[in-house]
């Protein structure tokens, strides 16, 4: 990871988002709304509540098969991703809500999905939103050596395979965040001094992390044993419940970033990129579904991910009213709006470019 931090453009290109800034403040304004979240995302929050934990207290206290068990840990994996992308995600946005508490309240919500919002809060409010799709700055491309997702990376003979093997590791995303992640980008972001709004003690971050992974291992590990469910299946229920949560996650991630469309620029030799920060998220992003209302529903318009990078701050609730403006406003000033029209159209460009990239660089085309 490089630790000098690049810096954007200035000058170029400033009218697109001095003029977009403007047009969506007018409608926000025009229409007498508040960029926060309203009750449609209330409701959503209790639904995805709903999903997510009632199957637990079911598993807790019914007698049922093994395979029905399985069957709802795989609805709280469900549950899980959506609390996450719809829920803790806007929170941690502080676009929630314009209450403070509650948008601290809801991002909290990380640590019963067995993540840390310092963790979360620097790795995705600071280095991915700021770095987007800029390697060794943006922690979101970085897979290790065992998947390749830009052509900046080391190419070994594997990634060969990696369009068909990628997507049973997506899967071990929430299972990594609950017992080593954690703990490793703890280290590192204290160590680079790394954070987000009011720094806090390294003390009180440690005690955190690790007062909260206790908790959370005892709800959903500990517990289940103790009131007599067998170890190995509490442990294979557990597994199943994040490689769903993480499957779900790792998809939605890697259709709005790293697809063949969408670039990674690099900056000059002074540390410069070419665009500003705007513009440079219009390149590096791209959309997908924008009409299909369950995917809007339920992925927290992750879907609209060109409209979350400019306006972070703004709920997901909002995207799909903005997004016109967005596009119009880009068509104006000559600069790209990359969108897939459905899901399958953007899950096959994800897994060409996985392909492409893992084909050895002097014979990539």
């Amino acid at each position: 990871m490089n630790n000098t931090a690049p810096t954007f453009a200035r000058q170029d290109n400033l009218k697109f988002f001095r003029t977009l800034n403007s047009r969506v403040n007018n409608y926000f304004k025009e229409n007498n709304i508040k960029k926060t979240g309203n009750w449609q995302l209330h409701l959503k929050a209790v639904i995805l509540f709903a999903v997510f934990l009632t199957p637990y207290f079911l598993i807790l206290t019914l007698d049922m098969p093994f395979w029905v068990m399985l069957l709802l840990s795989i609805v709280i994996g469900i549950g899980m991703a959506g609390v996450g992308m719809n829920v803790m995600h806007d929170g941690n946005h502080g676009s929630y809500s314009t209450k403070n508490w509650i948008n601290k309240f809801m991002g909290g919500t990380i640590y019963v999905l067995a993540g840390n919002v310092y963790n979360w809060q620097v790795q995705h409010n600071v280095l991915h939103h700021t770095y987007t799709n800029i390697p060794g700055h943006d922690e979101d491309l970085d897979a290790g050596r065992i998947i390749r997702f830009t052509k900046h990376a080391e190419w070994h003979r594997f990634h060969r395979f990696q369009h068909y093997y990628s997507v049973f590791l997506y899967g071990l995303l929430t299972f990594n965040w609950a017992l080593t992640t954690d703990f490793k980008q703890m280290r590192n972001y204290l160590k680079r001094k790394l954070s987000y709004g009011e720094p806090k003690s390294p003390k009180i971050l440690w005690t955190t992390l690790i007062i909260t992974k206790i908790i959370y291992l005892s709800i959903w590990i500990v517990l289940p044993i103790l009131i007599g469910i067998t170890w190995w299946k509490v442990l294979l229920g557990f597994f199943v419940m994040h490689y769903t949560a993480g499957l779900i996650l790792s998809i939605v991630f890697q259709l709005a970033h790293v697809v063949d469309h969408t670039t990674n620029p690099t900056p000059n030799e002074l540390g410069e990129m070419d665009n500003t920060w705007a513009v440079h998220q219009l390149y590096t992003t791209t959309n997908f579904a924008p009409k299909n209302a369950i995917v809007n529903w339920y992925t927290g318009g992750l879907n609209h991910q060109i409209e979350h990078h400019i306006f972070p701050n703004i709920s997901h609730i909002h995207y799909g009213k903005i997004a016109q403006i967005v596009k119009e406003t880009a068509k104006e000033c000559n600069l790209p709006y990359y969108e897939y029209k459905t899901m399958r159209s953007a899950v096959i460009a994800h897994f060409k470019h996985l392909r492409e990239l893992g084909m050895k660089p002097e014979l990539a085309v």
